[in-house]
């Protein structure tokens, strides 16, 4: 983590004060603003893509209207369809998660951690935009 130095004058001496830096500058935040709305359009996308699943509005075919007698084949429907949707719900708070990021971005309060205030290494956060805790917060949960 980087640190600027600040100096303190004692008698004629300079002394060097290492400081921790307590948010990240105007360009990271941009950096991770678009991380984050990258990551955004593929979750969106992806969330789509299960709902038309459960729903089967992208297809033409008699999938849900066609007498079947194979309840087999029927059991395993269903199971993809609840399978679908557990992945579409956990699509859709993903994407709550990553858009609460973006406020925090605007209010420059973005790769802090909500437990000790220290910023959130970048390691982090690049693997994790939508985090809110560091590591160390996290373990000790």
């Amino acid at each position: 983590m980087a640190t600027k130095k600040k100096e303190a004058d004692e008698g004629s001496e300079k002394i060097a004060i290492p400081t921790e830096k307590t948010r990240y500058s105007d360009e990271e935040l941009q950096e991770f603003k678009d991380l984050i709305l990258q990551k955004l359009e593929k979750a969106k996308k992806d969330y789509d893509t299960l709902k038309a699943s459960i729903t089967h509005s992208e297809s033409n075919d008699t999938q849900d209207t066609s007498p079947t007698f194979k309840v087999l084949e029927e059991g395993a429907s269903t199971l993809s369809k609840e399978e679908a949707g557990r992945l579409a719900q956990r699509q859709q708070k993903f994407i709550q998660h990553l858009e609460a990021a973006l406020v925090r971005v605007e209010n420059k309060t973005y790769g802090i951690c909500r437990v000790t205030g220290k910023l959130i290494p970048k390691e982090r956060l690049i693997a994790v935009p939508h985090a809110t805790l560091s590591i160390e917060a996290k373990n000790s949960q």
